[in-house]
């Protein structure tokens, strides 16, 4: 982990998942599931896309539309 840290340097920062962030990823979902979303592993992803919204945060990722969709205020950074 020391090793992962070091090459990282000061450009990441870790922080602890807000508790306004868990509500909105729970509330994420719930609008996922209702539109006909069938993915069983995508609640690490509101996690991820609703800690970077409260936070202010941009995000990196592969699947753009999902945090367009579910996160719009979030800026993408996405090779799509």
């Amino acid at each position: 982990m020391e090793d992962l840290e070091r090459e990282l340097g000061d450009d990441f920062v870790r922080s602890p998942l807000p508790w306004n962030a868990a509500f909105l990823a729970g509330k994420a979902l719930v609008t996922y599931r209702r539109n006909g979303g069938t993915k069983a592993s995508t609640l690490p992803d509101f996690y991820i896309g609703a800690h970077a919204a409260i936070s202010g945060l941009q995000l990196l990722s592969r699947d753009a539309r999902r945090f367009k969709t579910s996160f719009p205020s979030v800026k993408l950074i996405s090779p799509n």
